[in-house]
């Protein structure tokens, strides 16, 4: 049986995109606001060509109908905007924030800050997983996240980034909603029970191999983009295979993770290519090292513009939620977008004196 993709391209947006539907020359993406014009057909990792979508040969049909359908909510999520998600690493060794939350009670404060800026979830970690980072037991990742977990999970939505089975049941038991596993499930095999026992959504993240220590030797590809999409179709089968709904699954290309910059600004391009999998797409490159490389900037907690750029880029390709260090300013810079690629903004407030 052939391989096939279909890769959306020449995205419309805002009132241009809505008109190029109603005439018949475009298809909503995902059933979203955006709209693309053409496609790509690839087969067997070779292009057949870019064309119009009256073009589209009749066996492909089905294919190219399947980018246009809604794509499920996830975890319960608003599914009409781009969302915000807040990174809270509860770590000494973080790439960017390491140390500055290690403590629960400035943790649970950094928190309640990121959501009062207007984060949708929040993504609590507590084993760094950069490149050389020294793993983390289960019982030293559950002593730093659990008090804050707790706290937080009253509060708003709360996600936790884990590899580990026995930090997923726990931290589930104390309300956290959805697990973020940057192995896709498969450095811990008891993961696949937990999620299976507690219908927990899950995000399943594109890394190669599942040791965050060797993942940049792992930096090879053929077509980076179609390994990356291959990888995250298969997994979200195998788990519909197991009872788990793809409504319970988001997908992220894992930026960052065992690439070159090369690799991630293809990622970056091709993103909507990931529509074909029928999944909520999250995206994470907040301040990652080839914003630094194409900025010239070097610390990490300096690469404001280059994230929100990155994010913005993601966004207008169909990116549902933005993992970001910068609540605030990513709230911001959507809100500014949104009303840009829309052509009309909400009412002005009334004039103060």
């Amino acid at each position: 049986m052939s391989d096939r993709w279909v890769e959306p391209l020449g995205l419309l947006h805002g009132p241009a995109a809505f008109h190029a539907v109603k005439l018949g020359i475009a298809m909503p993406l995902a059933g979203g606001a955006a709209a693309f014009t053409l496609v790509r057909l690839i087969e067997n990792g070779e292009s057949l060509g870019i064309g119009p979508l009256s073009e589209v040969p009749e066996a492909w049909r089905d294919a190219v109908d399947a980018l246009s359908l809604r794509v499920p909510a996830f975890a319960g999520l608003p599914a009409d905007r781009p969302l915000v998600m807040g990174i809270l690493n509860i770590t000494p060794d973080s790439f960017s924030d390491g140390g500055r939350f290690d403590v629960a009670d400035a943790a649970i404060a950094a928190g309640h800050a990121m959501l009062e800026a207007g984060a949708d979830i929040l993504d609590i970690g507590g084993e760094s997983t950069r490149p050389g980072a020294t793993p983390v037991v289960p019982e030293e990742e559950l002593a730093r996240i659990l008090p804050v977990v707790r706290d937080l999970a009253k509060a708003a939505p709360v996600s936790v980034d884990t590899r580990h089975a026995a930090v997923m049941d726990a931290v589930l038991d104390a309300g956290a909603e959805v697990v973020n596993d940057i192995s896709a499930l498969r450095h811990d095999p008891a993961s696949l029970r937990v999620l299976m026992r507690t219908e927990a959504p899950v995000i399943l993240m594109h890394m190669p191999g599942d040791d965050p220590r060797r993942m940049q030797e792992l930096a090879q590809y053929g077509d980076v983009v179609l390994e990356v999409a291959r990888f995250l179709r298969d997994r979200v089968a195998t788990l519909e295979a197991l009872g788990i709904p793809r409504g319970r699954i988001a997908i992220d290309p894992g930026i960052g993770f065992g690439k070159t910059m090369a690799h991630n600004l293809a990622l970056i391009e091709r993103l909507p290519i990931l529509a074909g999998i029928g999944c909520r797409v999250v995206f994470g490159a907040s301040r990652k090292r080839f914003i630094g490389w194409l900025s010239g900037v070097e610390a990490a907690e300096e690469r404001l513009a280059g994230s929100l750029a990155a994010a913005l880029a993601a966004a207008e390709r169909g990116a549902s939620i933005l993992r970001v260090h910068d609540v605030a300013e990513t709230v911001q810079a959507l809100a500014v977008w949104r009303a840009c690629v829309a052509g009309e903004a909400p009412p002005e407030p009334a004039a103060s004196d």
